[in-house]
């Protein structure tokens, strides 16, 4: 399973006992069932233990801005890098370029060392096969299917208040239509909801069960929940969608720095971009030499959408407050 070159190798075998009295503390905003994963993994290969707990993408902002003065961790693990380019206005994110980084396009890290992104994982759409089938419909294969009163009461998505994937819908639909169509989009689509959930993968469970019938996801939950077996179709739109990169940066005043670069290193290796591919952690590797074969993750199959991540940070704000006022009130 784990493909280590000579020098990854050689690497793990000197460095656990030089750094097994270190260790991390972190937020991630990665799934805690991969998470985890990342982190044994990482403390297998170096003997440095990483402490974290994990929240949703708005949610472990508000922490690392309200903790700016008295930083209680040293990373920050995982969400999309709107969510870090949020940070750096803010002052929470330290400057460092890992190892290795130039095998990763400059589109997707911070230009200004801020941020790294480890994976690239496209918004979809994931729709029960058993509603389908009950009442005739197709998949759907355009945003404005969603809008079709079949699914009325009937789609679980994420808040964009706590959620990084709900702050890419929005995202999507503004490149996609144009701001003010986007948020008269999404009035409509309010319609038709069943639940708003905290974290981005929160409704993917009740519609793998079949308590509602579709909602939009980043690839890499919704992958997981078919790989489990559940009766579920992924489909894309047609008409566009885009992207986020699934990200990870050192905190500003990090206590344990000289740990938390070397995490980053990982992170940023050719051995963990393998770690993801192996272990079924569906994110499409930044690294340009290391690819994944699972269909649903070909990126050129995709009418992908490109958002400028800056811009994306720059605006979240004020589409969150747009999404509070006009489409849930």
């Amino acid at each position: 399973m784990k493909k280590f070159s000579a020098l990854v190798c050689a690497f793990a075998l000197m460095a656990a006992p030089a750094f097994a009295a270190m260790e991390i503390n972190a937020y991630s905003i990665m799934p805690e069932k991969y998470v985890s994963k990342v982190t044994q993994a990482f403390t297998e290969d170096t003997g440095i233990k990483v402490n974290f707990m994990r929240f949703s993408a708005g949610e472990a902002l508000s922490r690392l801005v309200a903790e700016k003065a008295n930083p209680q961790v040293d990373v920050l693990i995982g969400g999309p890098a709107d969510t870090y380019e949020a940070g750096v206005k803010e002052g929470i994110f330290e400057k460092y370029v890992p190892k290795d980084v130039e095998m990763v396009p400059a589109k997707f890290r911070s230009p200004d060392g801020y941020w790294t992104g480890l994976g690239i994982i496209p918004l979809c759409f994931m729709t029960n096969e058993n509603f389908l089938k009950k009442n005739g419909m197709k998949a759907p294969e355009a945003w404005a299917d969603l809008l079709d009163p079949r699914y009325k009461n009937g789609l679980q998505m994420a808040d964009t208040r706590t959620s990084g994937t709900a702050t890419e819908r929005i995202f999507s639909l503004v490149k996609i239509m144009g701001e003010d169509e986007a948020f008269k989009y999404q009035k409509g689509l309010h319609a038709n909801i069943q639940m708003y959930t905290k974290s981005g993968a929160g409704g993917a469970m009740p519609i793998a069960t079949g308590q509602c019938a579709s909602g939009i996801f980043y690839i890499v939950d919704a992958l997981d929940i078919q790989q489990q077996g559940y009766p579920v179709v992924i489909t894309y739109p047609k008409d566009g969608v885009s992207f986020g990169i699934e990200a990870d940066g050192i905190i500003k005043g990090a206590k344990n720095l000289e740990a938390a670069k070397i995490f980053i290193d990982w992170l940023t290796s050719k051995r963990f971009a393998e770690f993801l591919v192996d272990n079924h952690i569906n994110y499409v590797p930044t690294r340009t030499d290391v690819k994944t074969e699972t269909p649903l993750l070909n990126l050129a199959n995709i009418n992908l959408v490109e958002t400028d991540v800056a811009w994306k940070g720059a605006n979240r704000a004020h589409f969150v407050e747009r999404w509070i006022n006009e489409v849930i009130k």
